[in-house]
């Protein structure tokens, strides 16, 4: 079965700093004509980082799209020229100010397809030690870090205290870790 959509029409509807958005026109394999609202967003990473004690670093911030704080792994937008591996340890070092002697891949998604193209790359960081040369901190960034051990980070899931999908896929993670 084809299941591709060929685009047909494609109108620019905002232009931002941090999306763009489109509604498109699709013809679907049927030959009908859709509408879809689409969202690209630049490629991001997020980073399960694991200090000596065995706990993972987390950031609460304020998320305005959701109206709360939060409760997530470190994390930012791949740059233009960077790779994913480099933006990982670039974040590590601005929100953390950690680097990590091994960083390991973990896994690549998209984070909504429905509507938008963000594509994250998941990556374990360990052996951390501070950072020698602190990189700027992003200005619009107000966030308050703390470690919680693999079964507070499960219960913070459990609770509801943590809902952030990439987060929540990287605790899981850990968890297959400890249960080898």
């Amino acid at each position: 079965m084809d299941f591709e959509e060929k685009v047909v029409k494609n109108e620019p509807r905002y232009h931002g700093a941090i999306i763009d958005v489109y509604q498109q026109t699709v013809k679907l394999p049927n030959g009908d004509l859709a509408n879809r609202d689409v969202v690209l967003h630049q490629d991001a990473i997020g980073v399960l980082a694991i200090t000596k004690e065995n706990k993972a670093i987390f950031e609460k911030q304020w998320r305005a799209p959701v109206k709360k704080v939060t409760l997530e792994i470190p994390a930012g937008k791949v740059e233009n020229g960077e790779s994913a591996e480099v933006t990982a340890i670039r974040e590590l070092n601005e929100e953390t100010r950690y680097q990590a002697n091994s960083l390991k891949r973990v896994a690549g998604f998209y984070s909504t397809p429905g509507f938008a193209n963000e594509y994250m790359t998941l990556y374990m960081a360990t052996d951390l030690q501070p950072v020698t040369t602190k990189l700027p901190q992003d200005a619009d960034e107000n966030l308050q870090l703390l470690e919680l051990s693999l079964d507070e980070a499960l219960a913070g899931i459990a609770d509801g205290s943590i809902e952030d999908a990439k987060t929540v896929l990287a605790i899981y993670y850990w968890q297959t870790l400890n249960n080898k």
